[in-house]
């Protein structure tokens, strides 16, 4: 006697025919989420894969290192008049305060031949009353601590001095066309493909800045190299997100973003020790070549293969990864995997798959357009102040080089930190104390005495630690606030929106080298009011996320001061639909018994395995803890229309 399905039933039967496709996400329980094989992967690969891209996107602070310089004064530096350095800076040099600093862009315009055949130069002595000129022959630099650089190469000094800053746009100009174009590649070809193009093209601009004979050479160059930033980081990231459960993905962002960070603080080591800029271009490129050996190991995607219709190879994979973490692929997907093979979807279905609402969807209805306008607000502050503190850090401090380490060192534990309390006290409330705290300690820097160095890194230390935090919150939060129909437009957009913050944040900075506070003001302000809108956002902790664009125009309509004002979410009287509620009934929903089970027999195989597997978590203390793991991966990670993971929307 056939069964009736139940009401709750009805729209997974309806969503289980339109669109039948083999999900691993239902296949990974049975034969390892988070196993031997994919920690293997994530230690011995994917995190390793991480450091070029953090070398390829600093190492240009430490290559236009501004040493000590002065104007040239050929006719005092022959040998016949044997003078120091020191001593030319003293005689031809005017000082510019009372302390008797020399200025670094005019010399005294006087005749020193004519000078000298009147007396001897250890009896010439400088005059106030002499007229100046500019450097007219070039520059000498003190050489002490900054032995090489492409300042000192190219004499981007005086009227050049913004052309460091120029290199930084160019390699952020590189960044949105490069996620673009590998996206692009990485979608249609593949992740393993794409990854190794990328790394290339990063290793060819690198070797390339190395040989630069003038700095609009040296800026091209860059160029190239910021085309795979942060494409290089994200393609490895991708292919451990789509081998991972969904269960571990938070887990596994966190940890990624842990080891960039110290990738970074590799590179403060490297630069310490190599202080000339070309050896220093070839020591944070040269390696990484070791890295084309991972192409016998790494794996492509199999939720890519699946996709694509190459079930053989994805199968190949899926069999390996079962074999290493000793289990065994259900028969149930070997038999749905054959059924596959002979079938081809055709291009009309493709074309009804990849239809949707469009870019206007998220600003048509008032709510929606007022949280995209607030999302993309604060993405933007996020990332700008993120990046600004990143590339302010080596001027903080005594050294730059410990400053920079520090700097670096200081977001793992604001990783961690953020990760625990998001689950506990939501997103909206840890993302604008985050960002005001980080503001105001901007501020507070400047009103430090410049003396004080010891205090000045401390108080910059914390902002960087908060605004780590921030920059982190912030991509989930987006993702729970927009509804899943344009979740991946609605990333995208304001990822993409939020990054020309990396094009406008050097001339920021650049205005630190006349006035040192004036950065460190404007990134707190943009800080402060970035977190203060975002309380605006509704919370979205212990909510069920919006599905259809109705939904996210509702989501969020009935704010009020009062909710807004309530630091720590309540969790809701029902928990249906709370990310709370992650019993055995939530497992069984994502695997239900429908009336057509016997013909999709995958589902029924591994509902079982999942059913004898699943523990009662306010019993069993291995529950509490995976249950820990599952909070913080509630957010359904942006998929496109073939099941895969875009790159764009890790942008």
């Amino acid at each position: 006697m056939s069964q009736e399905p139940s009401p709750n039933q009805t729209p997974i039967k309806a969503k289980v025919h339109e669109n039948d496709q083999m999900d691993l996400d239902d296949l990974l329980p049975a034969i390892g989420e988070f196993g031997r094989y994919q920690k293997l992967l994530l230690w011995f690969i994917c995190l390793p894969a991480c450091i070029p891209c953090g070398f390829g996107a600093f190492n240009q602070l430490f290559m236009a290192d501004v040493p000590p310089h002065w104007c040239k004064v050929p006719q005092l530096m022959g040998p016949d008049h044997n003078l120091t350095a020191e001593q030319r800076k003293y005689l031809a040099i005017p000082a510019i305060d009372a302390n008797g600093t020399a200025a670094s862009c005019a010399r005294y315009a006087v005749n020193w031949t004519d000078l000298l055949l009147d007396q001897d130069v250890e009896d010439l002595a400088p005059n106030a009353s002499w007229p100046t000129e500019p450097c007219l022959d070039g520059w000498e630099y003190n050489r002490t601590e900054v032995i090489s650089s492409i300042v000192i190469s190219f004499d981007l000094v005086c009227d050049h001095d913004i052309y460091p800053t120029y290199g930084l746009v160019a390699l952020n100009i590189g960044g949105p066309v490069g996620v673009y174009l590998f996206g692009v590649v990485n979608d249609r070809l593949g992740r393993k493909l794409s990854f190794f193009l990328c790394l290339a093209t990063l290793l060819l601009g690198s070797v390339l800045t190395a040989t630069a004979v003038n700095f609009w050479q040296w800026a091209a160059y860059r160029v190239i190299v910021g085309l795979t930033i942060p494409a290089v980081y994200q393609i490895p990231f991708i292919i451990s997100l789509e081998l991972v459960g969904p269960n571990y993905r938070s887990f596994v962002t966190v940890l990624t973003c842990s080891f960039y960070t110290l990738g970074l603080t590799l590179l403060a080591g490297v630069a310490y020790f190599i202080r000339d800029w070309v050896q220093l271009a070839y020591a944070t490129s040269l390696p990484f070549f070791l890295y084309f050996l991972y192409w016998w190991v790494l794996p492509e995607s199999p939720r890519w293969l699946l996709a694509k219709g190459r079930l053989e190879e994805a199968s190949k994979i899926l069999e390996t990864l079962a074999r290493v973490n000793k289990k065994e692929m259900p028969e149930a997907f070997k038999l749905k995997l054959k059924q596959r093979m002979m079938l081809v979807r055709t291009r009309s279905e493709e074309r009804r798959l990849q239809t949707g609402p469009g870019l206007s969807s998220l600003c048509r209805t008032p709510n929606m357009r007022l949280k995209t306008l607030l999302i993309t607000l604060n993405w933007f502050a996020a990332e700008t102040v993120y990046v600004g503190l990143s590339y302010y850090g080596p001027a903080v401090g005594h050294n730059q080089y410990i400053s920079f380490l520090l700097s670096c060192f200081v977001e793992i534990p604001s990783y961690i930190v953020c990760w625990i309390i998001m689950d506990r006290w939501g997103r909206r409330w840890p993302l604008a104390m985050s960002m005001v705290l980080s503001g105001f300690s901007c501020i507070g820097t400047v009103l430090l005495p410049e003396s004080d160095a010891e205090s000045i890194l401390i108080m910059f230390l914390f902002s960087k630690f908060t605004i780590s935090a921030s920059f982190l919150i912030i991509y989930p939060f987006a993702g729970e606030l927009y509804p899943t129909s344009i979740r991946g437009l609605g990333i995208g957009a304001s990822a993409y929106i939020a990054g020309l913050g990396l094009i406008i944040i050097p001339f920021i900075n650049y205005l630190g080298q006349e006035n040192l506070k004036m950065p460190l003001i404007i990134m707190g302000v943009v800080s402060v009011l970035g977190g203060l809108t975002a309380l605006r956002l509704p919370e979205t902790l212990h909510h069920r996320l919006p599905q259809t664009i109705e939904e996210g125009e509702e989501f969020g309509k009935d704010w009020t001061w009062a909710e807004c004002m309530t630091c720590v979410p309540k969790k809701p009287d029902s928990h249906a639909g709370s990310y709370e509620d992650l019993r055995e009934r939530d497992v069984v929903e994502m695997l239900p018994t429908l009336p057509h089970q016997e013909s999709d027999p995958l589902r029924g195989s591994l509902r079982g395995s999942v059913r004898g597997s699943v523990r009662d978590p306010l019993r069993d203390p291995l529950s509490r803890r995976a249950r820990l793991v599952r909070q913080a991966s509630t957010m359904e990670t942006p998929l496109d229309s073939t099941g895969g993971i875009k790159m764009t929307h890790w942008f």
